[in-house]
C-alpha cells in the first residue's frame, strides 16, 4: 500500500491539528480540509496551501471571503482512503451515511457516542483490536489520559480498581462564550461521571468510577488518579515504568518548578511548540505516592494536543499499514517530536536537571 490519502472533515481546535500532523507523516497524504463556514482559521490553511472543501451551498460565501474552493465535502471524500471527522460533538454522526455511501474508513472523535463505531481506540491499550475496522473513535482528551496512564502502569501488576477526579477547564482558550467565570461546577453532580465509561469501552473489565469539576481555567486538565492493584508494588517501578514512555512527560516539580498547568503552559512556549501544544501526559514524579498496594498521583493533560498522535497511529490501524503498535508509536513520536518535553528538563536519571 502507498501512502494513506486522508481528509479532515472540519478544522477546529483538533482538526487543524491533526491536519497538520498527517503532513509531516512519511506514509500519509493529506487530501484537503472541509469547513462549513469561512473564519480566519481556513483562511490562513488555503493560503498555505491546503486544499479546501464546503459544502455545496457554500461555495458563492467562501469564494466572497477570498477563500478559494476545491470542491463539495462530498468531492474530498471520495478521494480518500481515510476521513478523520473533527467535526463537533454529535455532527460526526450525521456524517457517517456519507462515509458508508462512498465507502470510505473514518476516525472519529471523542464526542460522538461509542455506539457508531466498531471500536474505540488508544495506542498503548488496543491498537492490534482497530487494525482494519472501517470506523473507530479516538477517546476523549481526558480518556486518553486516564488510558494512557493505565495502559502503562498495568505492566507492573494487574489493577483491581481505579478512582479519579478531574479537574476540568471550563473551555478552550478560544472559546470565549463559555464559563464558568467565578464558580467550581460539578460535572456532573452525580456520580459517576462520563470519563470512567469512557475508559471502559477500551478496557472493557476495568473497574473504575471518575468524578469531575469545572474549574474557571483554559489552560489544561488535572487529575487526581488512586489506583489500587491486587498485589504491592514498589514507587522505584512506577517511576521507571512511566519514565520509559515518551508520550508521558514525567516531571519533578521540585528541581524544574514545573508545579501548575500554568508552568507547564510556559516551558511548552519556551521550547517554541507551536499553539504551547503538550501532547504527552504530565505526571508531576513528586505526586506519586505508594502505599502497599494503592499508588495515587497528579496528572496534567493539554485537552488541545493530547489525542493529535492517537488519530495518527489509528490511521495506520484502519488502513492496516502499521501492524505492530509500537512501529506506529515510534514514527508518530519522532515526527511529531513528542518525548521532547521530558528529555528537555530532566536527565536520564530523572534527579537531575538536564
Amino acid at each position: 500500500m502507498g501512502k494513506i490519502r486522508v481528509a479532515v472533515n472540519g478544522y477546529g481546535t483538533i482538526g487543524k491539528r491533526v491536519a497538520e500532523a498527517i503532513m509531516l507523516q512519511p506514509d500519509m497524504e493529506l487530501v484537503g480540509i472541509a469547513k462549513t463556514r469561512p473564519d480566519y482559521s481556513v483562511l490562513l490553511a488555503s493560503r498555505n496551501g491546503i486544499p479546501v472543501y464546503v459544502p455545496e451551498e457554500r461555495i458563492r460565501l467562501f469564494a466572497e471571503a477570498g477563500i478559494k474552493v476545491s470542491g463539495t465535502i462530498e468531492d474530498m471524500v471520495k478521494e480518500a482512503d481515510v476521513v478523520v471527522d473533527a467535526t463537533p460533538a454529535g455532527v460526526g454522526a450525521l456524517y457517517k451515511p456519507l462515509y458508508e455511501h462512498v465507502g470510505v474508513k473514518a476516525i472519529f472523535q471523542g464526542g460522538e457516542k461509542p455506539d457508531i463505531v466498531e471500536a474505540s481506540f488508544n495506542s498503548y491499550c488496543n491498537y492490534e483490536e482497530c487494525i482494519d475496522k472501517n470506523y473507530v473513535r479516538v477517546v476523549s482528551c481526558n480518556t486518553t489520559g486516564l488510558l494512557r496512564l493505565l495502559c502503562t502502569l498495568n505492566s507492573i501488576g494487574r489493577i483491581r480498581k481505579v478512582r479519579a477526579t478531574i479537574v476540568r477547564r471550563a473551555a478552550d482558550p478560544k472559546e470565549d462564550k463559555k464559563g464558568p467565570i467565578n464558580s467550581i461546577k460539578p460535572n456532573p453532580v452525580t456520580i459517576p461521571s462520563h470519563h470512567g465509561l469512557d475508559v471502559k469501552t477500551v478496557l472493557k473489565n476495568i473497574d473504575i468510577i471518575t468524578t469531575a469539576v469545572i474549574v474557571p481555567t483554559t489552560l489544561m486538565h488535572l487529575h487526581i488518579v488512586n489506583v489500587l492493584f491486587e498485589n504491592p508494588v514498589r514507587r522505584d517501578d512506577v517511576i521507571d515504568v512511566l519514565s520509559r514512555r515518551k508520550r508521558i512527560a514525567l516531571i519533578n516539580a521540585e528541581l524544574t518548578g514545573i508545579n501548575s498547568t500554568a508552568k507547564i503552559v510556559e516551558a511548552a512556549r519556551d521550547l517554541g511548540r507551536k499553539r504551547y501544544d503538550v501532547p504527552e501526559l504530565v505526571v508531576w514524579e513528586d505526586s506519586i505516592h505508594v502505599s502497599g498496594n494503592e499508588v495515587i498521583l497528579m496528572q496534567a493533560v493539554h485537552q488541545e494536543s493530547i489525542v493529535v498522535p492517537e488519530n495518527i497511529d489509528a490511521l495506520r490501524a484502519v488502513t492496516g499499514l502499521v501492524s505492530r503498535p509500537e512501529e506506529s508509536i515510534r514514527i508518530t513520536d519522532q515526527t511529531l517530536r513528542i518525548g521532547v518535553f521530558q528529555e528537555s528538563f530532566l536527565s536520564p536519571n530523572r534527579n537531575t536537571l538536564g
